[in-house]
């Protein structure tokens, strides 16, 4: 599951470039992987807090960012949208948004009100289920030196496009 999830990052994320500020933490080995194999509300929630504690707890040289993977019970994309929403809540519960922001990939990401064949989907499209979670002191640091962050979406989509689906769909073949 995390070699997968590593050669996604290495040939979506960092090798088209669609998230600018990934190569410099993968490249210093500071991404957690976690993998998750709760099912039950208690568990998830405890698995989130734990993975909270730590990220927050650790030093961001160590640990600048983590990935958290669900192999199982979240294959359904709403389903994927009910816990990420559930997740958001407990940051704002515990006060915690101003520390640490959610970003949410899954096979089959579908952004509201886009046409389902779209290549757009694919700039969310992970092997697994997964929710990044970020530093926002980092994330404001990065994006300080950034004229223009709703560019970096609209590139991402014309690299998809100018792909074209079938090199995207070569990519992603859990996306399909």
């Amino acid at each position: 599951m995390v070699k997968t999830t590593r050669q996604w990052l290495d040939q979506m994320v960092v090798g088209l470039n669609l998230c600018p500020f990934s190569s410099s933490v993968i490249a210093r080995d500071q991404v957690r992987y976690a993998i998750c194999d709760a099912t039950t509300d208690a568990d998830l929630k405890q698995f989130f807090v734990d993975e909270l504690q730590l990220l927050l707890g650790s030093n961001e040289n160590d640990v600048a960012t983590s990935l958290l993977m669900f192999p199982q019970g979240l294959e359904e994309f709403g389903d994927y949208l009910t816990l990420l929403d559930w997740f958001q809540q407990l940051l704002e519960q515990a006060d915690l948004i101003e520390h640490v922001q959610l970003a949410s990939f899954h096979p089959h990401y579908q952004f509201e009100g886009v046409a389902a064949d779209d290549l757009s989907h694919f700039t969310n499209r992970a092997p697994y289920p997964t929710i990044h979670l970020l530093r926002q002191a980092q994330m404001t640091k990065v994006l300080a030196h950034v004229s223009d962050p709703e560019k970096i979406y609209l590139d991402n989509i014309k690299t998809l496009n100018d792909l074209g689906r079938k090199q995207v769909e070569e990519l992603c073949p859990w996306g399909k």
